[in-house]
């Protein structure tokens, strides 16, 4: 029996992959299509996962591929007179096509160990106190001890086991894809700039050698979203749009996408999990759906490791649909608004004009953009120290960014995955919990708090300098001390 079954090999499933793998998880992905897809749904990373990537080591093979771009106007295209100054190693958005970035986690899972069987589609599941039973096309079937949908947002998993999936169904559609224009480029960029202005739903992006990400709205809703539109289509609606074609042949793909926002009532049942677009769908603008996947798989891949592992607290699994379903809910509203931004009509064009003179307030364009970057999402580990001066730091629950130490930078410790306490004092210790959580003794002009308990996932549990409140918060997250047979010396690097 596997430890753990992914459905879907998309970037989700394959991020909780190479992070269960990490922690010597045993792992099957299963993917229904026999190759990975050529369609480039989408274009980026944001600065959140790229700091993700980072954390495991492996960020360099993105970047050396990825072309960056400032995230000032990333919010409904609204460009403010300055460049947003964002608290990152990494303050761009990361172009990247979405069949590059599935490739190189698809490589980093693979290096680490997770086996692949593509072509295999999962029709039905049963589940027990021990584990799941996984039946596949063909008559086939397969056990494990957990399994994850990770298989999109007509996803299989999620409709077995009955989870509703409230929301909006799509109001319009927008076809997009990859073809090559007989026009000069410098033609089509003069033509597309001015035409964006006030069409927001069009565009078209140079890709080198002649061809060109070519997007445009549909003319209506098509009865079948799984066909993709023809090319005869697509230079049809782009000539509504720009009175020209562009000399538009030569697809290398089509797709259409709609604006459809759904949440998924719930994240978990039993030992069956939901993550990415199985969970949360919603329009692609903003560019935040598959960053919301990457970033879910992280938060579930070391918990549900820890759970087959068997240190696992009680209620750490619950965690997961506990902070990352608001997560989503807040991207939902986010592209909700970021979709009626992009209206013509006279109600969204007074407000996208409110919002372009607010957004001259550097705090306000740092809020907006840090939103849609998830460098602003915190978690709830307790009542805001922003708002209760009692309840602890103000690093609880958030993310904490890289820092420079006196022996490199504390992103470099995080590469296997463990929890960390990095302390400043030189007077705190993890013993009892070091199989769990390296204790590493060093100092950072950058870091606010004396010292810091960080969860495998990069997010704040605890700062402060009281040993006594460090043994309160060491169980919650990381179970019982001396829980392993390995050797349990304190050690401190």
């Amino acid at each position: 029996m596997v430890d753990v079954i992914i459905a879907g090999a998309g970037p989700t499933g394959l991020m909780l992959a190479a992070e269960l793998r990490l922690h010597g998880v045993a792992v099957l992905v299963l993917d229904r299509d026999p190759e990975p897809t050529k369609v480039v749904r989408a274009m980026g990373l944001h600065a959140r996962s790229i700091e993700v990537l980072d954390q495991r080591g492996v960020a360099d093979r993105f970047l050396a591929l990825g072309k960056r771009h400032d995230p000032s106007a990333f919010f409904a295209g609204i460009r403010p007179p300055r460049p947003v100054r964002l608290d990152t190693t990494f303050p761009f958005v990361l172009g990247l096509p979405q069949p590059v970035t599935d490739r190189l986690l698809a490589e980093r899972a693979v290096e680490l160990g997770a086996e692949f069987r593509r072509g295999c589609e999962v029709t039905g599941l049963s589940q027990d106190a021990d584990g799941v039973v996984v039946e596949l096309a063909g008559d086939g079937r397969l056990r494990s001890r957990y399994l994850v949908g990770c298989d999109g947002g007509r996803s299989t998993v999620r409709n077995l086991l009955g989870i509703g999936f409230p929301g909006e169904p799509s109001r319009i559609e927008t076809l997009l894809g990859e073809v090559e224009l007989t026009t000069p480029q410098e033609e089509v960029i003069a033509l597309v700039t001015e035409l964006h202005k006030t069409h927001r739903r069009f565009g078209a992006v140079p890709l080198g050698n002649g061809v060109y990400r070519l997007i445009a709205p549909a003319d209506g809703l098509a009865g079948d979203r799984d066909t993709p539109p023809t090319l005869d289509e697509l230079k049809r609606q782009v000539r509504a749009v720009a009175g020209t074609d562009f000399g538009a042949h030569s697809p290398r793909w089509l797709s259409r996408f709609g604006d459809a926002t759904r949440l998924a009532d719930r994240y978990r049942v039993d030992r069956v999990f939901l993550a990415g677009d199985a969970a949360h769908i919603h329009p692609p603008i903003g560019g935040q759906g598959l960053n919301l996947g990457l970033q879910d798989a992280f938060n579930l891949g070391w918990k549900l490791a820890a759970a087959v592992h068997g240190w696992a607290p009680a209620d750490l699994l619950d965690t997961y649909e506990t902070e990352r379903r608001p997560v989503a809910a807040d991207v939902l509203d986010n592209t909700r608004a970021l979709t009626e931004l992009s209206s013509r009509e006279p109600g969204p064009e007074s407000l996208r004009r409110l919002l372009t003179d607010l957004m001259d307030f550097e705090e306000v364009h740092r809020f907006l953009i840090e939103r849609i970057t998830a460098l602003g999402v915190r978690y709830d580990f307790g009542p805001s120290p922003e708002l209760d001066s009692t309840a602890g730091h103000v690093l609880l629950g958030r993310r904490q960014r890289d820092v420079t130490l006196k022996r490199g930078r504390l992103y470099e410790l995080m590469h296997e995955g463990r929890g960390l306490l990095l302390d400043q004092t030189g007077r705190l210790s993890v013993e009892g919990w070091s199989d769990r959580v390296d204790h590493v003794v060093d100092v950072s002009e950058e870091l606010t708090a004396p010292a810091v308990l960080l969860r495998p996932d990069g997010h704040v549990a605890w700062a402060g300098a009281d040993q006594r409140e460090l043994l309160t918060v060491l169980p919650r997250w990381f179970g019982s001390a001396h829980y392993s047979a390995l050797p349990q010396a304190d050690s401190v690097r």
